[in-house]
């Protein structure tokens, strides 16, 4: 039953304004009412006295990052064969072709780092996206306000 309420959950990445229907700063609790309850929930505690929920959509390979003494969403981190990007489903695309989508939506300035252990980030600080890529193959796509 849960796998079938995400199917109509769209996983648009709208850089800087959220996932489909959810938006950065929204309420925990209104993501919940929006997507259900996720497979996973993780407390990581802060040194000031708040704490930073994470939601785990393990079918839609979504992570969901909440801060705040009244937790609201901040960080988006996904892998899905559905998501899309301006229009274009981007599961496929390799760091090439990601480039040129981002450019012809006028985010021409990035940055590429390959990681200790071994992904290769390709970074577009306008957006506030980074791509992750291993062997050029996109593995994930995590995304803020």
């Amino acid at each position: 039953i849960h796998y079938k309420y995400m199917e109509n959950i769209s996983l648009t990445i709208k850089p800087n304004i959220g996932l489909g229907n959810l938006e950065f700063d929204m309420p925990i609790e209104k993501v919940i009412e929006l997507w259900g309850e996720s497979t996973e929930l993780e407390t990581i505690e802060n040194a000031v006295d708040e704490a930073t929920l994470v939601l785990h959509y393990e079918e839609r390979g979504c992570t969901l990052v909440f801060e705040g003494f009244n937790p609201k969403l901040t960080y988006i981190d996904i892998l899905d064969d559905s998501m899309t990007l301006f229009g274009e489903e981007i599961i496929d695309k390799n760091e090439e072709e990601i480039i040129k989508l981002m450019e012809s939506n006028n985010y021409t300035e990035y940055s590429c780092e390959n990681e200790d252990w071994g992904e290769k980030s390709l970074s577009f600080e306008k957006a506030n996206i980074d791509f992750f890529f291993e062997n050029d193959e996109l593995i994930s796509v995590a995304f803020n306000k």
